[in-house]
């Protein structure tokens, strides 16, 4: 009676090599090839079918227990234990205190297979995937423009970090403007939005993550004023909506440029030997221009939806910081923990209780306005700095440094000519 074999794909496919062999139709060298093999080992192999047939291929390890198994005593003394002392830990700890306390050898993998086994340890079911749904492109250029900001060492070593401003239409995938700055901030998407608006017009929409230039994410601040950061305002006030991404996913158009940058961009600039924000600045047009005919697509609509500014529209009072204060009875004002005096020729009573907005450009000039006209003020006060609420992005630009002495400090030259020695420098904390 003929007996049945059970045979893997592996050991199947070799059986049909060996029958081939066996007509001659292969070499041994060409069947060593096919099966990944060493012609050694084909030898051997052809040497077990000939002597058993089809049962010397398949494998005598086949239905005996694995050589790498726990044995029995060690298995007895992990499930006393495990059920004595740890019957409430998990896997990971367990696999600790076993390992460190009783100096079992042990892998973490078996002692959670042992748990399972022993209903102390209850599987859990991994995460599926979130399932992320496609959006089509839009139709026109400028109805939306995905904006982020990307912190990478751009210039290698031979400079320090910084961050990239990238500006991508949806519809057509163009790099409408990159702005390399030091860190993600309301004046650095200010001064980029600017030179985007002035070469390109303004935009129906930027489409944003969730970061505290685009969006309040302190529950308190809502109701405080409008509801809206600086840069929402300023928007508001160039009627370009604002709309913020749940995920990274979401706005993926320009989580893949920036992949994209890190890659290419950072080679360009090595290429060039551009170390310094500015230069890179002045080479990105250059880039873009290269950029967007390698890699740009056509819209579905030849319609341009950006809209020219306006002549009512003035960038530098849009773009600069503001807040809404109350004069006090003194005519004073209080900004960014500085007290102005407000001077007028006007009676006191007339500015008393009124209404003024207070504007700070990037460069920390300040301008109050009262009915859309400058007033005249001094600084009063000056309060001491407490403790600021920072963004997590912005942490390293946000702590200030003690700064070494220039290389030409005076203290750099102390000691060097006593008694006629030089003397060693020394650190600024008295250390060698």
């Amino acid at each position: 009676m003929d007996k049945l074999i059970t045979m893997s794909t592996k050991e199947l496919t070799r059986l049909e090599v060996m029958q081939r062999l066996k007509e001659k139709r292969l070499s041994q060298k060409e069947a060593a090839n096919l099966l990944g093999m060493s012609v050694r080992q084909i030898k051997r192999l052809w040497r077990k079918y000939q002597k058993d047939g089809v049962k010397g291929l398949v494998s005598k390890r086949r239905g005996q227990p694995s050589n790498h198994r726990l044995d029995e005593k060690t298995t007895r003394q992990v499930l006393g234990l495990l059920k004595e002392r740890y019957s409430d830990f998990g896997p990971t700890l367990a696999h600790e205190k076993l390992s460190e306390v009783h100096e079992m050898r042990i892998s973490r993998e078996s002692v959670r297979k042992l748990m399972v086994e022993e209903g102390l340890w209850k599987p859990r079911r991994g995460k599926k995937p979130p399932v992320h749904q496609m959006r089509e492109r839009r139709a026109c250029l400028g109805e939306l423009v995905q904006i982020d900001g990307s912190e990478h060492a751009w210039f290698e070593e031979r400079g320090p970090k910084c961050t990239l401003l990238v500006f991508i239409d949806d519809a057509t995938g163009k790099l409408l403007e990159l702005r390399f700055v030091e860190s993600e901030s309301f004046f650095a998407y200010c001064e980029a939005s600017r030179h985007y608006f002035e070469r390109c017009g303004k935009p129906l929409a930027f489409y944003s993550d969730k970061h505290g230039v685009f969006h309040v994410n302190t529950p308190q601040t809502i109701g405080v004023g409008e509801g809206m950061t600086q840069f929402g305002r300023a928007m508001k006030e160039l009627d370009v909506q604002i709309i913020c991404a749940n995920s990274p996913q979401a706005k993926g158009r320009v989580e893949r440029a920036n992949q994209t940058l890190q890659d290419r961009l950072v080679r360009e600039l090595r290429l060039r030997n551009i170390s310094s924000i500015e230069a890179a600045n002045a080479f990105a047009p250059e880039f873009c221009e290269d950029f967007n005919r390698r890699f740009a697509v056509s819209p579905r609509s030849d319609h341009n939806a950006h809209r020219p500014l306006l002549d009512t529209e003035n960038l530098d009072l849009i773009f600069s910081r503001q807040k809404t204060g109350i004069l006090s009875k003194n005519l004073t004002v209080q900004f960014d923990k500085v007290i102005y005096q407000i001077q007028s020729d006007r009676p006191d009573y007339a500015l008393r209780k009124a209404q003024v907005t207070i504007c700070q450009d990037a460069k920390g000039v300040v301008t109050i306005l009262y009915k859309n006209k400058p007033l005249a003020y001094t600084t009063f006060k000056k309060l001491p700095r407490q403790a600021e609420v920072v963004d997590t992005k912005n942490v390293n630009c946000a702590i200030q440094l003690p700064k070494s002495p220039a290389p030409n400090h005076p203290w750099r030259q102390y000691g060097q000519h006593l008694n006629g020695t030089p003397v060693t420098e020394v650190s600024p904390n008295g250390a060698d």
